[in-house]
């Protein structure tokens, strides 16, 4: 299985006011299953092998594409993960959400997540989570 381990922090917070647009909510629910928490969580890669798995994970794997429904906005990738702080093995499932644009951080991961994965794992900026990417 492959994993890594990133570090909470906090952004700019643009990501919000996207995650609660009624075609994303939708859009996220068809493909994923359930309508995410309307915010992302974001995590960097924790060591350079961290961030090495990041970018084989970007090479060699498709993702799910995630369309826009409406002019003005990029199209993204979903990869399916299970994620876990280090101290506590129970996983909740959610999906790495890429946006599609050319200068995208590469050392930025955004998680979306059915509930709001800070206050469900008690965790904040500067904790360490794990992330297992499914098949």
């Amino acid at each position: 299985m492959e994993r890594l381990r990133g570090i909470i922090f906090s952004d700019l917070g643009q990501a919000s006011s996207f995650m609660a647009l009624d075609w994303v909510q939708d859009l996220l629910n068809e493909r994923l299953g359930y309508h995410p928490f309307p915010a992302t969580l974001n995590v960097r890669p924790k060591s350079a092998e961290d961030a090495r798995m990041w970018r084989r994970v970007q090479r060699d794997r498709a993702g799910m594409p995630l369309t826009p429904a409406a002019d003005g906005h990029c199209g993204a990738k979903l990869y399916r993960v299970e994620i876990y702080p280090e101290e506590n093995r129970i996983k909740v499932g959610g999906a790495i959400l890429l946006p599609e644009v050319d200068d995208y951080p590469q050392d930025k991961i955004e998680i979306v997540a059915p509930v709001r994965v800070k206050d469900h794992f008690g965790i904040d900026d500067g904790d360490q989570l794990t992330v297992e990417f499914l098949s």
